[in-house]
Order: C-alpha cells, then sequence, then structure tokens
C-alpha cells in the first residue's frame, strides 16, 4: 500500500506525529473545566434522546434481544452512533487536513502522509476514550458479551482503512475543488441515516432492505451490534467486500496523493 520510502518517512518523523497528536488532544480540552468529558457529551446527548425517541415512545424492539434486555437498545443505539462518529470523524478531518495545514505544508518540509496519519490516530484516540467508558457501562450492567467483544477489533482496521481511503481522495479533491469539502458533508448526513443506526433494519420494506447490501457501513454498523447486543461473531463473508472497497480506497488515495502533491502545494 505504501511505498517503503513513504514508510521511512513516517518513521523518519514519527516524534512529529505523536506530538501533533498531542497538541491537538491538549489544545482541545486545555482550557474546558470537564476537559475531555467535553467529548462524551455530543454522542451521550444524542443516545438519550433517541434511546427515549424510540425506546420509549415508539417502543422499538429488537431482532435478536432478549425480551428482559432492558438495555438491549441503548447498546444496540451506542454501538451504531458511536463507531459512526468515528467514521465521520475521520472522513470529516481528512477531507480537509491539507486545506488546513496549508501553511505548515508551504513553509515545513516533511512527508505530507503524516497529515492523513496524524487524523487517524487523533480520532482513534478520542474515540478509544468514549468506546472504552461504554465497555465499562457494559461491564457494569452485566451485558458484557465476553470474549467475542474483541472481536470487534478486525471491524474497527476495517472501518478505519475505509473512512481514511475516502478521506484522502476528498481531501486530496478539496484542494482543488473546494465544493467537495461541502458536499461530503451533506452527503454524511445522508449516509447517516440511510444506515441502520438508530431504526432496525427490520422495519424497512423488503425491497428497500436489499439495497443494504450496497452500502458499506450497514455492514460495518451491524458488525458491531451483532457482536455487542446479540454476543453474535460478525458476518466476515459480508465484510469482506467491505474490506475490499476499503484497500481500493487507501490505494486510489495514496496514489491520487502522490501524483498531485506537487500540484497541491502551488494551489494551497
Amino acid at each position: 500500500m505504501m511505498s517503503p520510502l513513504m514508510l521511512r518517512g513516517l518513521w523518519a518523523y514519527r516524534g512529529f506525529v505523536l506530538g501533533s497528536v498531542k497538541r491537538e488532544f491538549q489544545s482541545k480540552y486545555s482550557n474546558a473545566v470537564l476537559g475531555a468529558l467535553w467529548s462524551l457529551l455530543s454522542p451521550l446527548a444524542m443516545i438519550v434522546v433517541y434511546t427515549v425517541i424510540f425506546a420509549e415512545v415508539m417502543h422499538s424492539k429488537l431482532p435478536g434481544a432478549a425480551a428482559d434486555a432492558h438495555y438491549a437498545y441503548s447498546i444496540w443505539l451506542c454501538a451504531g452512533v458511536l463507531t459512526w462518529g468515528l467514521f465521520a470523524e475521520i472522513v470529516a478531518r481528512a477531507q480537509g487536513m491539507f486545506i488546513e495545514q496549508a501553511n505548515l505544508i508551504k513553509k515545513v518540509s516533511f512527508p505530507r502522509i503524516c497529515l492523513p496519519l496524524i487524523v487517524v490516530l487523533s480520532a482513534t484516540l478520542n474515540f478509544a476514550i468514549i468506546f472504552g467508558l461504554f465497555t465499562v457501562f457494559l461491564v457494569a450492567s452485566g451485558a458484557f458479551p465476553g470474549w467475542i467483544y474483541f472481536s470487534i477489533l478486525p471491524v474497527l482496521v476495517v472501518q478505519v482503512l475505509l473512512a481514511i481511503g475516502l478521506g484522502m481522495i476528498a481531501g486530496v479533491l478539496n484542494v482543488f475543488f473546494r465544493d467537495v469539502g461541502q458536499f461530503v458533508t451533506i452527503a454524511m448526513q445522508f449516509w447517516f441515516w440511510l444506515t441502520p443506526i438508530v431504526y432496525p433494519a427490520t422495519i424497512l420494506p423488503a425491497d428497500v432492505r436489499g439495497l443494504l447490501g450496497f452500502n458499506p457501513m450497514a455492514r460495518v454498523i451491524g458488525a458491531y451490534q451483532a457482536v455487542l447486543v446479540q454476543g453474535a461473531a460478525p458476518d466476515w463473508r459480508s465484510l469482506f467486500p467491505v474490506f475490499v472497497l476499503a484497500v481500493v480506497s487507501c490505494l486510489f488515495g495514496l496514489r491520487l496523493f502522490r501524483r498531485r502533491a506537487g500540484e497541491m502545494v502551488d494551489e494551497l
């Protein structure tokens, strides 16, 4: 995926990458009274609202969940909202990373491929904090699925690869066509609601439900929900096309980046 030259560049500038991630984290929460807890409030507020509306008002029922599983919908919702948040954050930040770091790119000589890595590490750090607390809730509520929980790690890798692949493509294009950033923002909003995150796929008509197979994030989110709600292993056969798409996206994004890197500096 990466040339040996790129890998050597990343290793040589590992201090720059890790330092950038640390500075981003510190600057984000250094002057906040609640600190890193603010990163929890937005997804937590969304989960509370959706849980009240869908679980209590609409009395949503989840297929595969035990009848006495009081937290089934909340866990199902967290599995979707939190992991979608990671995907959306990587795509959103990656599509604007070259423009936001224009001054740094022009003035400092460093491997530009460091920027996508910084985006991934920073977003993953935020996600680890949120999902770690969610895991504590699973254990405390007696809903922890056991060893099958760790099968979400390969799913997470596929999701991150897909996010940074799409983000890099959008990021390069956004340098030359600034409308791309606006399009990506709107497209992500539609994509969220076209993915069974706050509603189960079973409520959709059969013909519409069949179209979910063309939505890679529906398969990824479904894998998380299967593990965390039902304690079942992900459907690896269903995830394989998503993995292929993720790898192709990364390869294409890297190729596009390498071919347009010089032009990007002039455009910025």
